[in-house]
């Protein structure tokens, strides 16, 4: 079951010093492989960062609301970029909602109108013109969050997007004002480089709303 993540385990292995040590240096070429991602993701996007996230202060500052969706472990990074939104460990508490939170809602969307409108059905209900619709995806190229972004570009929000790879439909959809790319074919490595992003993104909002250069509301 652990082959993928660990393919030096054998299933014989009875040699404990080395298992131990084998594991050690795969999790420090791991952590290696996720700090260079994440800082060259960081550094190439730099300019990208502050665009998107002066686009974001804006809106907020009039009284936007963010709303996160995501897939799978992208459910659980959305969930955690709303928390940092609107329960940051310093700052402005700003107003935002995962999409990917109330399994009641997603499985009765899933259910009734399919999975691919579980994300846009809730901007339909929830979401204002002025409001924020912000997007993740390891591989770019989900369908639902695809149809999330064409609705959100239709009721005039700011649309915001990671993605993995080589950014996949989301780096080519005309729904998404800004589009950050973890150039990456590792999923794992994708993830933890899009949570730096993420950061990045709060941060800059945060400075934005401090500096002056927007009027928070």
């Amino acid at each position: 079951m652990t082959d993928f993540l660990y393919p030096f385990i054998e299933a014989d292995e009875r040699d404990a010093q080395s298992l131990l040590a084998d594991l050690a240096r795969s999790a420090e070429s791991k952590a290696m492989d996720s700090r260079t991602l994440r800082e060259a993701t960081l550094e190439r996007d730099a300019v990208a960062i502050a665009r998107a996230a002066g686009a974001m202060a804006e809106r907020l500052s009039a009284g936007a609301q963010l709303f996160v969706f995501g897939n799978g472990g992208s459910a659980t990074d959305a969930a955690a970029v709303a928390s940092m939104f609107r329960q940051p460990p310093f700052g402005r508490p700003l107003p935002a909602r995962s999409l990917a939170a109330d399994t009641a809602v997603i499985t009765a969307l899933g259910n009734d109108v399919g999975f691919e409108l579980v994300f846009s059905r809730q901007l339909i209900a929830f979401a204002q013109p002025i409001d924020i619709a912000f997007g993740l995806s390891t591989s770019g190229s989900s369908e639902n969050l695809l149809v999330a972004f064409a609705e959100a570009r239709r009721r005039g929000l700011l649309t915001v997007g990671t993605a993995g790879f080589d950014g996949g439909r989301m780096a080519a959809s005309p729904d998404i004002d800004h589009c950050l790319v973890v150039r990456s074919d590792s999923v794992h490595r994708i993830q933890e480089a899009q949570a730096a992003l993420a950061v990045a993104l709060w941060e800059s909002v945060q400075r934005e709303l401090e500096s002056g250069r927007v009027v928070a509301p």
